[in-house]
C-alpha cells in the first residue's frame, strides 16, 4: 500500500507563488508516472501537469509557462511551482501516482488527499 501526502497549499494573493509538495510513503513499489490534478467548486477534475520518472512534463494549456513541475526520485516526491496565480486556479490540488507494486508486478493508481489553493485579494 503506497500513500501520499501533499502539502503547501494556502492563501494567496494574484500574481503570487506557491509550490505544493507530495511524498509518496510504503514499501516495495516503484514510482511511475505522477501528477497533479485539480477540482474547483461545481467542476470535473482537470489535469494540471504531469511528470515522467525519466523527467518528461506536460501541462495544461491554462497553465504553460507558470508552473512548473519536478520531482526527486530518491524521496519519492513531487513538487509544483506555481507562479503568477490567477484567481481562476483556486481549487484542491491532488496529487497523483502510477505505482508498481514490485511483488505482485501490477499497476495501481493513487491519489492524495487534496490541499486547497485559494487565490484571492
Amino acid at each position: 500500500q503506497v500513500q501520499l501526502v501533499e502539502s503547501g497549499g494556502g492563501l494567496v494573493q494574484p500574481g503570487g507563488s506557491l509550490r505544493l509538495s507530495c511524498t509518496a510513503s510504503g514499501s516495495g513499489f516503484r514510482l511511475n508516472d505522477m501528477g497533479w490534478y485539480r477540482q474547483a467548486p461545481g467542476k470535473q477534475r482537470e489535469l494540471v501537469a504531469t511528470i515522467a520518472s525519466g523527467g518528461s512534463t506536460n501541462y495544461a494549456d491554462s497553465v504553460k509557462g507558470r508552473f512548473t513541475i519536478s520531482r526527486d526520485n530518491a524521496k519519492n516526491t513531487v513538487f509544483l511551482q506555481m507562479n503568477t496565480l490567477e484567481p481562476e486556479d483556486t481549487a484542491v490540488y491532488y496529487c497523483n501516482a502510477d505505482v508498481t507494486d514490485l511483488l505482485l508486478r501490477r499497476h495501481s493508481t493513487y491519489w492524495g488527499q487534496g490541499t486547497q489553493v485559494t487565490v484571492s485579494s
